[in-house]
This record gives structure tokens, sequence and C-alpha cells, in this order.
């Protein structure tokens, strides 16, 4: 295979995609340069080894330390398990990649990317999302792509695009944008308590250079000329009408009654009944396999459900825009330096501050120089939140991502070291769960922070803004539940204080 190259200039540095050089034996690889930054993105595909009723999307995303001229600390000199950054790096490959697959794909699929060189100025992060976009694109995977991204910083009133780690610290916001050519899907961010005005002018710019980002993918692969050779398998027609026109009407009354566990239990009878009816035990080749009746079944459901909202209709009985009932308290352990209990409706954080010394703080090693933090927000999401029973792991990447949108929340008012020279620690732990729990803990926390004598600059509170669209018609909700968040189009959190906006995703 030739090697195959596009380039272009974006903020004032050049952007290398390029394909046919590494990792030829990949369904899709491709490496992006930016200054003297370096990734490499690899796509595989595979049939799954068994029958699934979800898409096993696997992004995997390493920071080799010799890409910085470093040799790794610790007895082994070699890189171990994914630090922080990592684990949120793939999240932020995977977030806006996901939804762009069609629902009945159900192969494996791994995104690898590797970070093969770092100038210690263009953050790599960025660089992999883009090449995991190309690396799909050229992929025979079906994708609904290229997807773009960016990174914008607001320095003196002014926006700079893609800024460098140097930009960063004095920047009052950083905000990640990711998009199709039609659309934002993905955004994360962090500022110093701006304005609406900024942050959206900030997202459109970021939109704009996604879409330059796009056509040069787009343009590689016209060059590589890619086969797409995915066939849909879409639900037999008679099985959907059988669902809907049969069980439809006892899905919708139970989608409707109050409370979560009593809605999920009347939702969970109908799903068996229907499987009963439609997989009943001993036929060995029943006319639909139980994965099509679940996938019918979950289809009936979200459609129900998006149909209810439209009509004003919420699970819970609330107004589109009507937050749950608060509840909050203060001072609830009595031997932690702060403590605070909220709960929205059936969500309910229990948020501890703890105070320590500069020696308590966390040493970040990683391709930049080596740095401490003295302030750290820790969320851990316990199975029985849920009513479930599943092993306990330690924290996974989604608890790690919360608890990083929660710290950067409630760091803009955190008081500086010289006014307050304690490192600070808060833990949020899940206590129940139905619906925006990082936008509990970042309310929680801030009332521990309080509770513990912190003196942050303001109170910082957190929502979840759901949306349905069908039809020329939208339905935006405010402090969406779980539910409205599986059908919905879009989980939309945001924190800030009476000043500004602290965080976005």
């Amino acid at each position: 295979m030739a090697i195959v190259r596009v380039e272009r200039e974006i903020a004032g540095r050049k952007m290398i995609i390029e394909t046919g050089r590494m990792a030829k034996q990949a369904h899709g690889a491709v490496t992006v340069q930016y200054g003297d930054t370096v990734v490499l993105a690899t796509v595989l595909t595979a049939p799954s080894k068994r029958e699934v009723d979800f898409f096993p999307l696997y992004v995997d995303y390493r920071e080799n330390v010799y890409a910085a001229g470093k040799v790794p600390g610790g007895w082994f000199k070699r890189e171990g398990r994914p630090t922080t950054k990592e684990i949120l790096t793939m999240r932020m490959i995977d977030r806006p990649l996901r939804p762009l697959f069609p629902d009945d794909f159900m192969d494996e699929c791994q995104i690898q990317c590797m970070v093969l060189s770092s100038d210690a100025e263009n953050d790599p992060d960025i660089l992999a999302v883009i090449g995991s976009s190309a690396a799909l694109a050229l992929s025979p995977a079906p994708f609904d792509g290229p997807v773009g991204a960016a990174r914008v910083g607001y320095i003196d009133g002014k926006f700079v695009v893609n800024p460098t780690h140097k930009q960063l610290e004095e920047s009052q916001l950083e905000l990640v944008v990711c998009g199709s050519g039609y659309a934002v899907n993905m955004l994360e961010m962090g500022a110093k308590e701006v304005s609406e005005d900024i942050a959206a002018e900030g997202i459109a710019l970021g939109f704009d250079v996604c879409k330059q980002v796009i056509e040069m993918i787009s343009e590689l692969a016209s060059k590589v000329k890619v086969t797409k050779a995915y066939q849909p398998k879409p639900l037999p027609e008679d099985l959907k009408k059988l669902v809907a026109d049969k069980f439809g009407p006892q899905i919708r009354q139970a989608k409707q009654i109050p409370g979560k566990v009593e809605r999920n239990e009347a939702v969970a009878a109908v799903r068996e009944k229907l499987m009963a009816e439609l997989c009943p035990a001993g036929v060995e080749e029943p006319k639909y396999t139980p994965a099509q009746v679940g996938e019918a079944f979950y289809k009936a459901e979200g459609a129900i459900q998006r149909q209810l909202i439209l009509e004003g209709k919420r699970p819970d009985g609330r107004k589109i825009d009507e937050v749950r009932p608060l509840g909050i308290e203060v001072g609830v352990l009595p031997r932690t330096h702060g403590s605070a209990l909220f709960n929205r409706g059936e969500t309910m954080a229990l948020v501890t501050t703890t105070l320590g010394t500069p020696r308590d703080e966390q040493v970040i090693e990683g391709l930049t120089e080596e740095y401490a933090k003295k302030f750290m927000l820790h969320y851990n999401f316990p199975p029985f939140s849920v009513g479930e029973i599943r092993p306990i792991r330690g924290p996974g990447r989604r608890e790690i991502g919360h608890g990083a949108l929660a710290e950067k929340s409630l760091e803009a008012v955190m008081p500086s070291v010289q006014d307050f020279p304690y490192t600070v620690r808060v833990v949020a732990d899940i206590m129940e769960s139905n619906g925006s729990t990082s936008q509990a803990a970042v309310s929680g926390g801030s009332l521990a922070l309080m509770d513990a004598g912190v003196p942050i600059k303001r109170a910082v509170a957190g929502i979840s803004v759901g949306m349905v669209s069908e039809g020329g018609k939208t339905i935006l909700l405010t402090d969406i539940i779980g539910e409205e968040d599986f059908h919905g189009d879009m989980d939309f959190k945001v924190a800030g204080t009476t000043e500004g906006i602290t965080g976005i995703q």
C-alpha cells in the first residue's frame, strides 16, 4: 500500500494525516501529526464470538513516555496500567464515535491509539480523536462519520484554537468540541465562571475547526478508495408490528408509573411476558431469536417513551422544566472535616471533604513535566445505588470521568494556595441513582467544601438537560432521569455559579 497523506494549516500549525506507513495489517491505521506531536490510531473489527445485544467497542489510548524522551519511573521502568489522563482520553474518543455506528452493528471493534512523539505543547488527546475518526473512515466498519475535534481557549478576551499547555494555564476556559459535518455531538469544558455567550461562541468556533478536520479526513478516504462491506440486519417487520400492536399499550401504561423501582418492575414484567410468548422455553428453533425479541422490545419502549415526552408527559409526572424536589443536609458525619448529603428526587450523593498538608498533594507524572495537585475529587458509584449486584473492582472509566467533570466544575471557585495552603480531597459516594449523579456530586461537593470551612468564592450547582427531537418538534427537559437519558437525544450536563459556567459535558 502506498503512503497517502493530507495536510492543512490549522490555527497556525500544520496538521498532517497519513496512512500506509505503519500498522498496515490493521483494518484502518493513520498517524496524525500536529507540531512535533504524533499519534498512531488503528482500528480492527471482527464478528462477535457470541450473540450480544450491545455494541462491543473497545477504546485504548496510551501515552508512551519515550515520546517525550523520558524513562518511566518505578521499579519496572515500563508503562503500567492506564493513568487518569489516559482513561479520560479514552472516554473523549469513545463518546463522539460510538453514537455514529448503526444500532444493529454488533461486531467487535477495537480502537487503539499510541502517542509516538510529544512536543510538550500540543496535547495528543485531540489528535487521538481525529486519528480514531480517520482510521474508522478507512476501515470496513459502518461508521457514519467522520468526526472532527478541536480544543478552544479564551485568553485576554480572545479565543485561541488548539492552545498550547502554557496558554491553557492563562485561559479562562478549556473547551473540547467534537462534531460530524452537520452537528456537535460531544462537549467537554472546564471554565472560570464564563458567560453563556462566551461558551456558545467558543462552541461555534470549535465546530468550524471540526469541519476543517472532517474535510481532511474525507479527502484522505477518497484517495484510499475505501469499500464498506457492512450489510444491515433489520428486525423483521412482522415482529416490530406484533410488539407495537400487542404490547405497546402495556408498555405505555407501565412507563407512566411515577416511582423508578415500580416503573422498572412493571416494564420488566411486560418484557418477560413478551419473551415467554415469542421465545418459549423448550422450543429449540423459535421464529425469532431472544436477541431479536429483546431489541424489538427496547425499540418499542424507546419509541413510546419519546412519544410520551413529545406529548409533555414525563415518566415521573413532572413538567418539562421542573426540577425534582431537593434535599440538603450538612455536617451529617461526626468525624469528617466536612460532609453533605444532597438529593434531587431519587438521586442522592454523600459527599465529604478532607483537608491535608502539602505532603498530601498528588504528584502527577506523564509526558509533560511532573506537577502536584492540591485539589482532587473522587466519585464512586456503588452497585447498591441502582439496586444491582456486581463485582467491585475499583473505579471504572465512567466513575473516573464523572469525578473529573465534578472536579473541574468546582476548581474554579477554590481559593488560591496563598489564601488556603491545604491539600483538599472531596469524595462523592452515590447513595441512590436516577439521573445526573455527576451534578449531584458537584452540588454536594460545594456544600461539603463549605462545611469543612474551605473559603470557596461562591456556591456551585449542577444540572443535566435532556432533549427529544422528532418530526420537527424539539423538547428540552430539565433535570433528566435515567430513562430520559437512555431514550433521549442528548445529555447536557452544566455546572456553574451565579456569575458564570464552570463545567460542561
